[in-house]
């Protein structure tokens, strides 16, 4: 199995952007740590926005492990190296050639070879061992994300997960208990929680404009079939292998198409809406329906790839995935979400968000533009007509977006790699803690097996958990609070 290799997704052809190198405060060993974390335990706010993010005392400098090192996590590394408060001290994946690509990226910003860890998909646990490491990113395959931040909570290492869906709904439990357990913070790496218009979106919710908000959507709509295959060589659209014969994510990601049939990357479409509806925070998940269509669209594309056809070994692959998955979900609060993750078909990009309330909505198309969405208030747009969104961002940009647009140029996917990455490492020198932490991670990894099993029943209710266990009642919101991080 071979770690990370997430996209760089639409502006997600773009990537990621973080951190950078200092010194640590002198002498603080995992020992006092730890031993300060404990003593922080007590403090940690239960019905507060999140866990004290890392310990007693606050830092210049993050000492950072990186666990997977293919192009997501290189995206993240290079956004880590280009700041002056981030030491990358060790780098874990048993992909040699990302490995060489990693330290190549880390040598052209003149920066110390990190400390490399390749002997195999577990010696990341080694990596682990270190007394020199405050926090790991986990950018690997998705079936690797909840045991790697287990352990790497277990370890004494705050940790940046890179999102997807879980695996089983027992990793949603497993990541909260040995949260809950060890009162080592973690945080949830969703990007587009902090798209700019989506950030404008926020603003206008929570000052009122849209009045009661009744009804949201989003998704994951994206033609990933040139990332689902390539040629062995290349990342993108250059053939019709996956698995052993595949490059990046397709040496991995496809399987999951082959072997499930559910909600697989439920946390683009649900992580910006669920800011604006204050899940775990007044406000919670309760159940959901899934349906599917029946899966055609991978297969075409092996058949018309003018390096497939239908004579091809993997035109006889029968994949399980849906070419499109439609999720509907209740929330206690009274509001209904819609998720559709559309990913196996020809199409432009587009998540789909819509915000309704009792007083106007907002709708996107595209890419999250400005100027690439409609708004309606009433009383303030023209009656039964449309304004262009760029009309009510301009003036409801968020105070986090007006301050570091310029940090934010060049960053992966569109900027927002910069902000999701920033918020990381701020809050682990301030102190401070998460604005998406490990109830929202868990929340969002639940739908989807609990999407699979709905869509096995034929798409019958099932009952989303508590991840909180009755904490979002008075926890308070986190995300998007002020233009600080």
């Amino acid at each position: 199995m071979v770690f990370g290799k997430r996209l760089r997704i639409f502006n997600c052809l773009s990537v990621f952007k973080f951190v950078q190198n200092c010194s640590m405060q002198e002498n603080y060993s995992r020992r006092k740590f730890i031993r300060n974390s404990a003593l922080t335990g007590a403090a940690l706010s239960v019905a507060g926005s999140s866990v004290k993010a890392f310990g007693a005392e606050k830092k210049d400098t993050v000492r950072l492990g990186m666990i997977a090192v293919g192009l997501r996590g290189q995206s993240h590394l290079e956004e880590m190296l280009k700041r002056n408060d981030v030491e990358i001290v060790a780098m874990a994946d048993p992909d040699k050639g990302m490995m060489a690509a990693a330290q190549k990226l880390v040598a052209q910003y003149n920066k110390k070879a990190p400390v490399e860890y390749t002997n195999g998909p577990t010696d990341y646990k080694n990596l682990l061992k270190r007394n020199d490491i405050d926090a790991v990113f986990i950018a690997s395959p998705w079936e690797w994300h909840i045991p790697q931040g287990v352990d790497a909570l277990h370890a004494g290492k705050i940790v940046a997960m890179e999102v997807c869906g879980a695996i089983k709904l027992q990793d949603c439990w497993d990541i909260v208990d040995a949260h809950e357990k060890t009162k080592v913070p973690i945080m949830v790496m969703e990007n587009v929680c902090y798209r700019r218009d989506i950030m404008a979106v926020l603003n206008m919710v929570q000052k009122g404009l849209f009045g009661e908000v009744l009804h949201l959507q989003g998704g994951y709509e994206h033609d990933l079939r040139g990332v689902l295959f390539n040629d062995g060589v290349s990342a993108y659209a250059q053939g019709v292998e996956f698995g052993d014969k595949g490059f990046s994510e397709a040496k991995w990601r496809t399987n999951h198409y082959v072997n499930r049939n559910g909600e697989l990357y439920p946390t683009h479409g649900l992580g910006p809406v669920a800011n604006m509806i204050d899940i775990n925070r007044g406000n919670r998940l309760t159940a959901l329906s899934s349906v599917s269509t029946k899966a055609m669209g991978l297969h075409r594309y092996i058949v018309n790839n003018p390096k497939g056809g239908e004579n091809h070994p993997n035109a006889k692959v029968k994949f399980k995935e849906g070419d499109i998955v439609t999720t509907q979900i209740q929330t206690a609060n009274g509001q209904t979400i819609v998720l559709t993750h559309d990913t196996s078909s020809p199409r432009p990009y587009n998540l789909g968000f819509r915000v309704q309330g009792t007083d106007g909505l907002w709708q996107d198309f595209h890419a999250g533009g400005f100027d690439e969405g409609f708004v309606y208030v009433e009383g303030k747009s023209e009656p039964h007509t449309w304004d262009n969104s760029k009309k009510w961002f301009d003036e409801y940009d968020h105070p986090l977006w007006k301050r570091f647009s310029k940090e934010a140029e060049g960053a992966g996917h569109g900027g927002m790699d910069f902000f999701v990455d920033n918020a990381f490492i701020e809050c682990i020198k301030r102190d401070a803690p998460f604005p998406l932490d490990v109830y929202d991670l868990a929340t969002w990894y639940a739908i989807t097996p609990l999407s699979e099993k709905s869509i096995a029943e034929g798409g019958t209710m099932q009952y989303i958990p508590d991840f909180t266990r009755g904490k979002w009642r008075t926890r308070k919101r986190a995300f998007g609070l002020s233009d600080e991080y």
